[in-house]
């Protein structure tokens, strides 16, 4: 008899789908249609060669490409946390520690202005070659317009480079010029200091000092020739954009996840049992799950308001003033996603599709980290509106901040000062003021494009059984990936 292919064991298992379920039981029926083909090689971006990825693990683990060289990608991306960082905020630039643990530091080189503002989204698959944006909220795009040189559109608009391999490769340009991630604050260091002027791309810009320094270290440079052989033959050749390609080979290849239970289900037919099948009936059926987490990574790749309770500081949108007025700080916590991006009033408060491969592993979720479960984040979809409303922010969820630098000026000088008392409780308050300021809370409530859907708890159940299901087992210990050293001989992000 001849062997089936793999497509039509799935069908033959998509038969076998649409026989009743027990009595008590979630259907374990679904829609053929709506399950993604299996993914294939073809699916990703290769990296030119594995000493490109060599290089791009050393960029990836070395603090060198922070300003204050005290972080590195990998602090808020740690093969540890599931290429993340087990935090719902981060704090990025200037703190110690790794993961939840890790905390603002007592002295002025250890210390923080405030939280990263979003939750640190984990790297899985995003070498694929169906992402086209990058961010929660998509600043990093592929022009398929055409209209910039280097075939992106960034926050840096035209004065972005080319040369870059792929998207992934664009996005890793930005991290760096953040003072709250990696960059650090107006005098503190020259990148820092050129971020100050908005200068990125330009002579003393922060990718060109970046560079100085990878120029600077022999190790580097031997690594960059071998990764880059027909484009770097001395050490002035070397360019930032080299670095970020390497750095996006590295996340490419090593984050691949896509050998989960589903994905030998989506092969074979097999792989998958009773419950997760039934749950994945839910996902693509009654749960409409697949509506939006749709293709092979679970992702439309689009942008959608749910209605996800904001935590932390936001990032600076809108106009309600109302926390300025109460604390004297001037700040603006909102964070309108998309629209920010766009600006246009339809894509306020939207937020890209996150894939849902590896998801049981990538908490807290969010764009704001703000549900510690995936249970939470489950019920959150299932009535988003009410589950915004009724939503409370675990004391364990943002850790407190006892310790916290403002950079001001005194006269003709810019310091660096401790914030005091009631300064200090002051600024904490902005972590929870739009979730407990009830117009803006009923602002994202409103921009809510979920409808509610009624589950039975047996049915939950299910569809939290499938959602684990989309677990690669090789993406749960990536310790391996970490380097005992980096050319830098700075400590390794470990």
């Amino acid at each position: 008899m001849k062997a089936l292919t793999g497509a039509a064991l799935v069908l033959l298992a998509m038969y076998a789908l649409m026989q009743p379920a027990p009595a008590g039981e979630p259907e374990r029926h679904s829609n053929p249609a709506m399950l993604p083909a299996p993914v294939t090689d073809a699916d990703f971006h290769q990296a030119r060669s594995e000493e490109q990825v060599t290089l791009g693990q050393m960029l990836f683990f070395d603090k060198i490409l922070s300003g204050n060289q005290n972080i590195a990608c990998a602090t808020c991306h740690h093969p540890a946390f599931a290429t993340s960082d087990g935090m719902a905020l981060s704090f990025g630039e200037g703190a110690h520690g790794l993961g939840p643990d890790r905390r603002p530091g007592t002295t002025k080189h250890e210390a923080v202005h405030e939280r990263v503002p979003r939750n640190s989204p984990a790297l899985f698959n995003l070498g694929a070659k169906e992402y086209t944006t990058m961010f929660h909220d998509g600043r990093v795009e592929i022009d398929t317009a055409g209209f910039y040189e280097s075939g992106f559109i960034t926050p840096a608009k035209w004065k972005l480079p080319g040369g870059f391999d792929n998207i992934l490769a664009a996005q890793a340009m930005f991290p760096v010029t953040s003072p709250t991630e990696m960059a650090g604050q107006k005098g503190e260091n020259p990148v820092a200091d050129a971020r100050s002027l908005n200068n990125a791309a330009g002579p003393g810009g922060v990718w060109e000092l970046l560079a100085g320094r990878l120029q600077a270290i022999p190790e580097y440079v031997e690594l960059f020739k071998a990764a880059y052989p027909d484009e770097v033959h001395a050490a002035d050749d070397i360019t930032m954009v080299q670095a970020a390609n390497a750095i996006a080979a590295f996340e490419g290849t090593a984050f691949r996840a896509d050998n989960s239970p589903f994905d030998q289900y989506l092969r074979t037919g097999t792989g998958l049992s009773d419950e997760a099948q039934r749950g994945m009936a839910l996902f693509y059926g009654k749960a409409q799950c697949g509506t939006c987490h749709a293709g092979k990574f679970q992702t439309d790749h689009n942008f959608h308001a749910i209605a996800m309770p904001q935590i932390g500081p936001g990032k600076a949108d809108g106009y309600n003033a109302d926390y300025w007025r109460a604390t004297g700080i001037k700040a603006f916590p909102e964070d309108f996603g998309r629209g920010r991006v766009t600006v246009r009033d339809e894509d306020t408060y939207a937020f890209r599709t996150p894939s849902l491969r590896n998801v049981a592993l990538s908490g807290p979720w969010g764009h704001a980290g703000a549900h510690q479960t995936l249970e939470e984040v489950v019920r959150h979809h299932l009535n988003p509106v009410q589950a915004l409303q009724d939503f409370e922010c675990r004391d364990d969820l943002l850790p407190p901040m006892n310790h916290v630098l403002e950079t001001t000026a005194n006269g003709p000088r810019l310091e660096h000062r401790w914030l005091r008392d009631q300064r200090l409780a002051d600024f904490m308050r902005r972590d929870l003021w739009v979730q407990e300021h009830p117009g803006l809370r009923d602002q994202i409530a409103r921009a809510n494009e979920l409808d509610p859907v009624d589950l039975s708890e047996v049915e939950i159940e299910a569809l939290i059984v499938f959602l684990h299901s989309l677990t690669d087992p090789s993406s749960m210990d990536l310790m391996a990936l970490v380097p005992q050293s980096v050319p830098s001989g700075l400590p390794v992000a470990d």
